[in-house]
């Protein structure tokens, strides 16, 4: 019954290879070299898999095709006795090539290519057919439709892997030194961390001073003092002998990949570095006119430095309007700016300190006091401050002179408009990126989102990374962030920095893309489309150059090389033709 259900499945059979010798092979360095002899390896996956497909009849099929010298089944193929049992078959029987029939290579092929590894042979020689989401998972209602397609995905797999070639990587030496860009606090923190640990840094920022946004910033959202703090932190970096700060300066230029990057700077210095932290900061952005303007509307930073400086502020009791949200979250600006909402509750608890006879009201969408800065809010409340919600299509109206201000406001409680004497109002102003950012940017081929901000390569699993290799990011550059956060992100990228400049040099993957120059016309196209930057053109030699450090293996060049002289090893055109011709 299971050779019908193999025959139906896989096709006629065809004359099994003569029995291997059961005797330990030697290791196989050069399998390329030698006729396939592929063994195939089908997991039931616990019943995932096992429950709609007959996995022993796709082993006994999958033993029948070309180039198959053995075929199995495993309860479960990443279980460690079964790694040890692929690794002993390999040796037995002399495989040079290895097809797993099991789940997704999202998540286990590299499990299974250390295997190989293990065993002697070249990652590249394996294959993996995902036999569960593509199959099982998908067709639980249709098993003979499943079981088909099963075996269709196991016979393209024998086919592609028949054709591979060993693909073998190399080392690029590193260059131990860091550079991070932007003098704030989250370039500071990165620099001080990495010194720490022994890396030299040259630290660049573009004005005449350190500090960046926080030199503005008088009054923590804990109640720090700001000012000691950053104060501080600008001594510690300008003690450190391994860091070099390049004040009034910024990158004109950068060239080459991670661990051997090198850039010029604005001052016409040129700094050799192996690894990049881009930490340029944020600005206050303009609140809309809408608001007002005049001597009486401030800034959240106006009236935090106002607060600090002029004592004769409030020389006579008077009413404070927040107007929070002016201008965030709006189509200009959609995101939220995050410390505003934080920062009117610590700056009306300033006031109420210092000033108890001075009403406070703070007119918000929604109050982002998050963690424990909840607790600011309640004790805010519990001095008089009164806080007001609005609706988000019906902002509040600011109007009046010089002298004495009104501010109209829908309260949401009250379902009416409600008219508020002011002697002063402090709008949110958005917390926008630095003007730098898309400049930098396009300098270290970086992303940025939709709102300008830094682009990470996985909000969850790379949070400081961009997509290019030996890039990381840190502070309101990414988008906005309180100071505790933008430290915390300071060292998260130092961290990062460190694992690659702690390495003498870098494995380079080696599955990269390939150039037959007899083939290639010098369109230029494949350098057009290749978004790590990877493929240049050598004008001299008018040929496709791919710089294996840079390449993603991404395929885009191979995909639209019109005279097909581009391809990408370990996914050659004769590989994809002859799985097409399998099924």
């Amino acid at each position: 019954a299971a050779a019908g259900a193999a025959a139906a499945v896989l096709g006629p059979p065809v004359p099994a290879p003569a029995p291997a010798v059961a005797a330990p092979a030697p290791t196989v360095t050069r399998p390329e070299n030698e006729p396939p002899r592929v063994g195939v390896f089908v997991c039931s996956c616990g019943g995932n898999i096992s429950n709609v497909l007959d996995v022993t009849a796709l082993a006994d099929a999958a033993r029948r095709l070309p180039g198959v010298a053995y075929a199995t089944r495993f309860t479960y193929a990443c279980g460690q006795d079964s790694l040890a049992e692929i690794r002993k078959q390999i040796a037995r029987h002399h495989l040079n090539r290895v097809v797993v029939g099991a789940c997704t290579p999202r998540t286990h092929e590299p499990l299974f290519q250390e295997t190989l590894r293990e065993a002697g042979l070249n990652a590249n020689m394996f294959e993996m057919a995902n036999i569960r989401e593509h199959c099982s998972w998908v067709h639980q209602a249709q098993p003979q439709a499943a079981m088909a397609k099963a075996g269709d995905l196991l016979r393209m797999a024998v086919a592609r892997v028949g054709l591979a070639e060993a693909v073998y990587g190399s080392q690029t030496p590193v260059t131990r030194t860091a550079l991070v860009v932007g003098g704030g606090v989250a370039g500071m923190s990165a620099a001080l961390a990495l010194a720490g640990q022994g890396y030299p840094v040259h630290l660049v920022e573009r004005e005449d001073q350190m500090g960046g946004l926080a030199r503005r910033i008088r009054y923590g959202l804990k109640g720090e003092n700001v000012p000691r703090f950053v104060a501080a932190t600008v001594a510690r970096v300008t003690a450190e002998s391994l860091v070099t700060v390049h004040t009034g300066a910024h990158p004109v230029e950068s060239t080459g990949f991670v661990g051997q990057f090198t850039t010029r700077l604005s001052d016409g210095s040129s700094i050799e570095h192996g690894v990049t932290i881009l930490a340029t900061g944020g600005q206050e952005g303009q609140p809309p006119a809408a608001f007002g303007g005049g001597p009486r509307v401030l800034t959240q930073l106006a009236l935090d430095q106002a607060l600090a400086e002029d004592e004769s502020l409030f020389t006579a009791p008077q009413d404070v309007v927040f107007i929070q949200c002016a201008g965030s979250r709006d189509d200009d600006h959609p995101w939220c700016s995050r410390v505003c909402c934080n920062k009117a509750v610590r700056l009306a608890l300033v006031i109420k300190e210092r000033h108890p006879r001075n009403r406070v009201f703070v007119l918000y969408r929604d109050m982002v006091t998050y963690g424990f800065f909840e607790e600011h809010y309640t004790q805010a409340r519990e001095a008089g401050v009164v806080f007001l919600r609005y609706p988000p299509d019906e902002p509040p109206r600011v109007t009046g002179g010089p002298d004495h201000l009104e501010v109209e406001v829908t309260d949401t409680a009250l379902g009416r408009r409600v008219v508020l004497p002011a002697g002063l109002v402090c709008l949110a102003a958005p917390l926008e990126p630095g003007p730098a950012t898309r400049e930098l940017a396009r300098l270290f081929r970086a992303g940025v989102d939709e709102d300008g901000f830094f682009l990470e390569a996985h909000r969850k699993l790379r949070p400081v990374d961009f997509a290019v290799d030996g890039v990381f990011m840190a502070g309101c550059a990414h988008g906005p962030k309180n100071i505790e956060e933008s430290v915390a992100q300071g060292k998260a990228a130092a961290a990062r920095a460190a694992a690659i400049l702690a390495r003498d040099a870098l494995s380079v993957e080696g599955r990269s893309a390939v150039v037959d120059q007899g083939r290639c016309a010098a369109c230029g196209l494949c350098e057009m489309v290749c978004p790590s930057g990877a493929v240049t053109l050598d004008r001299q030699r008018r040929v496709a150059v791919v710089n294996e450090v840079l390449c993603k293996g991404c395929g885009a060049c191979a995909a639209s090389c019109r005279s097909g002289a581009l391809d990408l090893k370990g996914c050659m055109d004769e590989q994809i033709m002859a799985m097409l011709e399998a099924i």
